[in-house]
C-alpha cells in the first residue's frame, strides 16, 4: 500500500481534520504504542498501520 492511498483511506474513514489529529495523537497498542506518525516514521508499512487502524477503530471489512 502506498501511502497515498494510506492517507485517502484514513481521510475517507474519518474525515480530513480527524484523521490528522487521530494520526498525530491516537496512540495504538498494535503499533507497538505508537502513532499512525510515529510508527510511518519509524519504518512500518502504509499497509501494516493501516490494518492496525481498522483493528483499532473495528472498521468494516469493506474498508479493509
Amino acid at each position: 500500500m502506498r501511502l497515498t492511498l494510506f492517507w485517502n483511506n484514513m481521510h475517507t474513514q474519518f474525515g480530513e481534520a480527524y484523521a490528522e489529529s487521530l494520526a498525530k495523537d491516537y496512540v495504538i497498542e498494535q503499533l507497538g504504542s505508537r502513532t499512525v506518525e510515529q510508527a510511518l516514521a519509524d519504518g512500518v508499512s502504509a499497509k501494516e498501520v493501516w490494518r492496525a487502524v481498522c483493528d483499532a477503530f473495528d472498521l468494516p471489512a469493506s474498508a479493509r
